[in-house]
Formats: C-alpha cells, structure tokens, sequence
C-alpha cells in the first residue's frame, strides 16, 4: 500500500480517488473546503492548495500527489501560480512523484491533430499559465529536484462533469427532457471529446510507470465527432426525442461576457470551436497499454449518472 494525495475532488480528483481506494492504497483527498469522497480508504483535508507550507505537510510521507485542482476559469492566472508552486514543493520534499491534469490550451491554435510532441505556442492568457506550470515542473525534474509527468485531455464528459463543461448539464439536461441544447459554434465541426473516468485512470497509470515521468501524455480519446453527432447517439441511448440544437448568435454571447466574467474568457478558447479539433492519442494509448471507453459505452455510464443525480 502507497500514500497518495490528491489535490481537488471535481470532475476528475474524485474519480483518481475512488480508482485509488479500490486498489487499496491509502488516499489523501485536498480541497479548500474538505468535501470529496466518503468511503474507507480515503481521508478528506480541508486546505489551502496553494500554501506551500500547509502543502508539504500534508504530503508528507506521500509517494504520489496528484494536481487535479480546479481554479475558477477567471482565475487562473491569479491562483494557478501558487497552487503549482506549492504542489512542486510539496512533491520535492516529500519525494514524490507529482502528476499533473492538464488540458491542450498550450498548444494555441494548431493544423491537424494535436500529438504531445507540439510546441507550447499558445500566445493566449490561459494556454500560457498552463505552458508555464508544465516548464517550470519539468525543469524541476530534469534538474533531479523532483520526478513529474503530465496528462492532458480535451473537452471533458461523464459522470461528475460540471455545468461549465461544454457538454455538461447545461448541454445534457435540455436534451434529456427533449428541450433545445444551445452551442457557442457550428455544431457540425468535428471535436475530440475525452471521457473522464478515462482521464483518470491515464492520472493512475502514469504515476505508477518509471518511464512515463519527465514527459506530458495525451488521455486515451475516442474518435472527434461533432456536437451533433454526440447529441444524437445520447438522445438515441437515452429515449429521448431527436436533439434538437442551437447556436448562441455571436452578438449574444459578447453581450453576456460584458456581465458574466466566465463567458467573458471563453473568447481566448473560441479557436477550439471554430474549426476541427482533434486530439492524437495513439502515443499513451502504446505506452501505458490503455484504450479510450467506447463512445456508447461512455454515454451510457453518464445518462445513468445524470437520471441518478
């Protein structure tokens, strides 16, 4: 049994948690508020993520502590920089392999399918503050300071998936009731979409592999298909009547950023939107021997979760 600590216990910090329970190793769950899951195995801390002091305490003894915090979407370049900090101290002084959860904003915008072997180009606010955790802890790794690896995934769905996710419960819940699902863009551009309980078992499986530290990892994903085409096999799976899709006007969508600070920062990640967006993830599917859940399958755990809410 190994000590391990997990930062966050949202969409994917309580997944790590439960997969890590159920292996029988002893959990550390983190969050400013102590919430996450209750079940043996798993200890709940309220804490700052972001005090290092407090940080390297709790990680003491651990042999892997995992970032999936989750600062709100207009605050990150505010509060990811202590948080990484604190999280690369805590690590280094505990001897522990930190895995990071990211995303693919670093990238910017990019021709053809994103492959972790991209630069980090992104000019935007956001895929900077990302570009810069991911420097500053494979630098610390390089050096011997610290063992780290990052996994990073595209738009993520499924069980726990939040309201601010694109295709969370402001994109399900219409749907499943057989009302109109609104979409920022053209609903018919191909998009890589990646399961959650996937992106946490990548999480699991990078930390326990020698080989996979000192380098980022894509999350096993599934083929990109468009909104539409996501709705209908949901609907279908569902019972629900055929989707029935519309798209925010453009006028609207900057007039509710002038109030509505989350919306305000989605225009930095509009690119995502606009044109094909696919996530290449046949490196870690090779070298961690992992495959993404099958698209139907994948809907059919979230309709039974969203029913079960």
């Amino acid at each position: 049994m190994t000590k391990h600590v997990v930062v966050g216990a949202g969409q994917v910090g309580g997944h790590v948690a439960e997969l890590l329970a159920e292996a029988g190793h002893e959990v550390v769950v983190v969050t400013r508020s102590g919430s996450g899951p209750r079940r043996a195995g798993v200890t709940l801390v309220a804490a700052d993520a972001g005090d290092a002091a407090t940080m390297r305490r709790v990680g003491e003894g651990a042999d892997v502590l995992y970032n999936c915090a989750g600062p709100r979407y207009h605050r990150w370049v505010r509060d990811w920089p202590p948080i990484a900090a604190a999280l690369l101290s805590a690590a280094e002084s505990a001897g522990a392999v930190l895995v990071m959860l990211s995303n693919v904003y670093g990238y910017g915008p990019v021709d053809g399918p994103m492959t972790e072997d991209l630069p980090l180009a992104s000019t935007g606010t956001k895929g900077r503050v990302r570009a810069r955790m991911w420097e500053d802890a494979l630098a610390a790794h390089r050096s011997g300071r610290v063992r780290v690896t990052e996994v990073r995934g595209s738009d993520f769905f499924g069980p726990r998936s939040t309201d601010l996710s694109f295709l969370g419960g402001r994109f399900i819940g219409p749907l499943l009731a057989g009302r109109p699902a609104t979409v920022l863009s053209d609903p018919d551009i191909v998009h890589s979409w990646t399961y959650l309980p996937d992106v946490a078992r990548a999480l699991v499986a990078v930390a326990g592999n020698e080989g996979a530290w000192g380098r980022a990892w894509h999350v096993p994903t599934g083929p990109a298909v468009s909104a539409r085409e996501w709705a209908e096999r949901l609907c279908l799976l569902a019972g629900a009547p055929a989707p029935r899709i519309r798209r925010l006007p453009g006028w609207m969508l900057a007039a509710a950023g002038l109030v509505v600070p989350i919306v305000r920062e989605l225009k930095e990640t509009r690119y995502q939107f606009d044109r094909p967006f696919v996530l290449d993830s046949s490196a870690s599917e090779a070298a961690l021997g992992l495959s993404p859940t099958p698209l139907d399958e994948a809907l059919k755990e979230t309709i039974t979760w969203w029913r079960g809410r």
